[in-house]
């Protein structure tokens, strides 16, 4: 494990590239505050130093809520989202800080997807993002790297990603969540259905989304 001193990179930061792409933003992003103790914290557990995008959310922000909330970008911790990038990873996809991980969870959104950095689980193309799509249980190349991925959250159309996953009245109730929730449907997203609007509706904890959609995907 690198000290420290080693991670955090004043001559180079990522920070001014990341804050270039909130300034361009077309969807609504909002920055959570940071608690220094916890930032250091989180950044010595995950190894990444601050001349990476990654490195940069981790350190600077508690995370970042794009699209009213739709998608969260795992950074540090705050009160709106209750878990730093390593400690969400700590028993999903590894057990242990400092762990090569087969993959790295760095991003989810409110009805259960999840984005996730290949660290060769999915495949050889290592450093690559993934997304775990609620509606087939399946990860999907995003044929992107992690950089890319932020900035398509930030300008990305987000509409069109995710047609036919939003009901009427998504941004007032999603708006009222934080991002330790998520929605639940039943019937389940994976089965068939006709429209969005007419399944019902339940606020869960996002953990129980995720171990969820696992359970049933080793079942299927």
């Amino acid at each position: 494990m690198r000290p420290l001193t080693e991670l955090l990179n004043k001559s180079e930061p990522g920070w001014k590239i990341v804050s270039e792409w909130i300034k361009e933003a077309t969807n609504k992003v909002q920055i959570l505050s940071k608690d220094e103790k916890e930032a250091e914290l989180a950044l010595y557990n995950t190894q990444v130093t601050t001349r990476s995008s990654m490195g940069a959310i981790i350190y600077e922000t508690g995370g970042i809520l794009v699209d009213n909330g739709w998608v969260r970008i795992l950074g540090a911790g705050n009160k709106k989202i209750n878990r730093s990038l390593p400690d969400w990873n700590k028993g999903k996809s590894i057990t242990e800080f400092g762990q090569q991980a087969p993959y790295l969870l760095v991003a989810d959104d409110v009805i259960g997807g999840f984005f996730a950095i290949n660290g060769g689980e999915f495949g050889e193309d290592v450093g690559q993002m993934y997304y775990f799509a609620p509606d087939c249980l399946e990860w999907e190349a995003m044929d992107m790297g992690y950089s890319d991925f932020v900035w398509w959250a930030f300008t990305g159309d987000l509409e069109q990603f995710y047609e036919g996953l939003r009901w009427d009245s998504w941004k007032e109730e999603v708006e009222n969540l934080d991002g330790n929730q998520g929605i639940a449907f039943y019937p389940f997203l994976w089965t068939e259905y006709n429209n969005i609007n007419e399944l019902d509706r339940k606020t869960i904890p996002i953990d129980e989304i995720w171990n969820l959609q696992l359970d049933f995907k080793k079942r299927i």
